[in-house]
């Protein structure tokens, strides 16, 4: 595929909400996300050529943010990078917009709780309505696999977001289990 300027733009224009919303879902970080994002985009200015048809675009996209964000992810485990603490007076302090309604911040924060094997499928699935081909593709699993890791991420919020539900009457049945 050709990419002219126009193109490119359209495709920015069209892509670049939901790749950030799914970055963001995995790092768990807004500037993170925005470096993931950017990062995608520049491989599609630079790759072009591979991708045939530009309705792979959107796979395309995603399938690169994913990946660059495993070996991100991989490059820190092999050397961990140390914060300090020294410069923590000179940066400003912004709070953080808060949410419009208390029920997505409860899901938001429980689905920011579970494993990134579990919240990248979920993601990419409720939020950026990727089908279960798609998403095999951009993480690079079989569709069974997929299919799995929506169900058992689902009951993993189910159970953080029933443990936060406030509860009116106790259940004598029911056992207290810590999260794993």
């Amino acid at each position: 595929m050709t990419l002219d300027p126009k193109t490119f733009e359209q495709i920015v224009n069209r892509y670049y909400e939901p790749l950030f919303r799914f970055a963001y879902s995995l790092t768990k970080r807004e500037a993170d996300a925005s470096d993931l994002t950017q990062d995608a985009f520049e491989a599609l200015g630079s790759k072009a050529h591979q991708l045939r048809d530009a309705d792979k675009a959107k796979s395309w996209l995603f399938t690169t943010l994913y990946r660059t964000f495993i070996d991100g992810r991989r490059r820190e485990i092999r050397h961990p990078h140390v914060e300090t603490e020294a410069m923590d007076h000179e940066m400003p302090f912004v709070e953080p917009e808060a949410p419009s309604r208390m029920d997505a911040a409860a899901a938001r924060e429980a689905l920011l709780r579970i494993d990134e094997v579990y919240r990248a499928p979920l993601t990419l699935f409720h939020l950026q309505e990727h089908s279960y081909s798609e998403i095999a593709e951009i993480l690079d699993i079989p569709i069974g696999t997929v299919m799995s890791r929506l169900s058992r991420g689902r009951a993993l919020l189910r159970e953080l977001l029933e443990d936060r539900a406030p509860k009116t009457v106790p259940s004598l049945t029911r056992q207290i289990r810590p999260l794993s």
